[in-house]
């Protein structure tokens, strides 16, 4: 039989020989979970690797490990005296007062920051920065399974997966004890969970319908869904990450809008007449019962330390003659009275911040990391020098910037839903801070919507990588671009390692990291 040598072969030689790797179910499951493991298992490595190292507070480490280790004490973030960084650092964690500390986040991020030391105490650096750093090790884990669901490729999820696990600005931050990384790790499992939402959502509707058209009734507006636990678990998981810092109140919101316009488009598809008003004004609401008081619950949850005890600040505030309420809010007991109180008097501090910092970034630069964060020097008795400087890998940050516009016009053009996930994940952990260009922020905020970025540089990755069934000189070719990158990503990420880390290396060495003057 005679073979037609017009027929154009498909897919790479790669793919023929992937093909037969995998011609077992064992060896997929092994590459199924394996694949993610593995890119875990880096990330686990470049996090806890010498990760008591320095031995000291590290930036804003000030604040939050201390706070974290005075909640432990009295259920509430007290004072320290003036200077007693270095003492902490070497070992006389004891020096806290009892008078309270005016702190402006809520106290989730710090219970977790404590966690390391509660179990093994503060003695050592390791301990403040452990769970820290296994919420970025979980982060890179769970983004494999998201790449996965949402791009329907093993192949794909660990792409997702590496560039997480070797990202400069995803392993300084997780080798310091800030609260940003909470927040990412939270909102990041809000995202996953509405990610389970929306099949489980669809096929719930699907087969009520059809029950509906069955009986020969027609549903006009379609069901109402209540059955919806991924949505509660969203609540939850958004909910700890506002507990943490207010900035996750974005991620709750938008994806509160998301589900609502999901309901809509999925209405619409299934043939409900008046789809739209069906999800606004009958799913709508039931969505947000859903979300949204669980959300309130995990968040005041978190203070539940600074209400049973008597000592926070502010804590008496409605105790004072003249402060409690009157009229209509007098039911309130005086404890929340006085919460809603601080919670003012902490949003006038944030909208007021606008003092100088040597190392603080605009907004607007964010994508492109203009201006990183130096959060330690030190300079060495035998002439090296040691930093950890918040540097994304510049290729994976700048190729992120432009897939993430890219992926801009991909959902004008194609209208396709993995595009509109990832960029409502972007859009709500970046775009509220313009709204505040004149204030003092950083670039580590980035942190909290990483993921997203990274997430729209793989679906482009997949793009140009192309599927097996394409022609053979495009599929390689293909294939050999998202290689080269791959390869010189790793490159970068070797060469910027010791500023990530604070390895001791020669002056003119960490100066040839700086391939921007801002970064210096």
């Amino acid at each position: 039989m005679s073979v037609d040598a017009s027929v154009e072969p498909t897919g790479s030689r790669l793919d023929d020989w992937w093909a037969r790797q995998m011609s077992t179910p064992a060896r997929r499951r092994l590459w199924y979970w394996g694949g993610p493991a593995v890119v875990t298992l880096i990330a686990a490595v470049l996090r806890f690797w010498n990760l008591g190292h320095p031995q000291q507070i590290v930036f804003d480490e000030t604040y939050y490990v201390k706070d974290a280790w005075t909640l432990l004490q009295h259920g509430y973030e007290s004072r320290w005296p003036d200077g007693a960084d270095a003492d902490f650092a070497a070992g006389d964690t004891n020096l806290y007062l009892d008078a309270p500390s005016y702190v402006v986040h809520p106290p989730l991020g710090k219970w977790m920051i404590s966690l390391g030391m509660a179990a093994f105490g503060a003695g050592d650096a390791f301990w403040w920065r452990a769970s820290t750093a296994l919420a970025g090790t979980i982060a890179v884990f769970l983004l494999t399974l998201i790449g996965r669901r949402l791009f329907s490729s093993t192949a794909l999820a660990v792409t997702a997966g590496l560039l997480f696990a070797v990202d400069g600005n995803a392993i300084v931050m997780s080798r310091v004890a800030l609260l940003d990384n909470w927040v990412m790790l939270f909102a990041l499992l809000g995202f996953w969970f509405v990610l389970l939402d929306r099949a489980h959502a669809e096929r719930s509707l699907d087969a009520r319908l059809a029950a509906a058209w069955a009986e020969g009734r027609d549903p006009h507006f379609g069901p109402a869904l209540w059955a919806r636990p991924w949505v509660i678990a969203a609540g939850a998981a958004f909910g700890a990450a506002t507990a943490v810092k207010w900035s996750g109140l974005w991620f709750l919101a938008a994806f509160g809008l998301y589900l609502v316009l999901v309901d809509a488009l999925a209405r619409r598809r299934a043939g409900v007449p008046f789809w739209l008003s069906a999800a606004v004004l009958k799913q709508g609401p039931v969505s947000f019962l859903l979300l949204v008081p669980v959300a309130a619950v995990v968040y005041l949850a978190s203070w539940t330390g600074w209400l049973t005890t008597e000592g926070g600040y502010d804590r008496q505030w409605a105790e004072t003659a003249g402060n409690a309420a009157t009229g209509l809010f007098s039911w309130v007991p005086l404890p929340l009275q006085s919460l809603w109180h601080y919670h003012q008097s902490a949003y006038q501090y944030h909208i007021g911040v606008h003092s100088e910092h040597p190392w603080q970034s605009n907004p607007l630069t964010w994508l492109f990391m203009i201006r990183p964060t130096n959060m330690y020097y030190a300079d060495g008795d035998d002439g090296l020098v040691s930093s950890i400087i918040g540097i994304g890998n510049p290729l994976i940050w700048w190729a992120g910037a432009v897939a993430s516009l890219y992926l801009v016009y991909r959902l004008a053009r194609y209208r396709e839903w993995q595009a509109g996930l990832i960029l409502v994940g972007l859009a709500a952990g970046y775009l509220p801070w313009l709204g505040y260009l004149d204030r003092t922020v950083f670039q580590f905020y980035s942190i909290a919507f990483e993921p997203y970025l990274l997430l729209a540089l793989v679906f482009v990755l997949g793009l140009i990588a192309g599927r097996p069934g394409d022609e053979r000189w495009k599929r390689t070719r293909g294939l050999a671009v998202v290689a080269v990158f791959l390869g010189m990503v790793l490159l970068v990420s070797v060469f910027f390692l010791p500023i990530w880390t604070g390895m001791p290396i020669a002056p003119t060495l960490r100066q040839l990291h700086f391939w921007l003057p801002s970064w210096g």
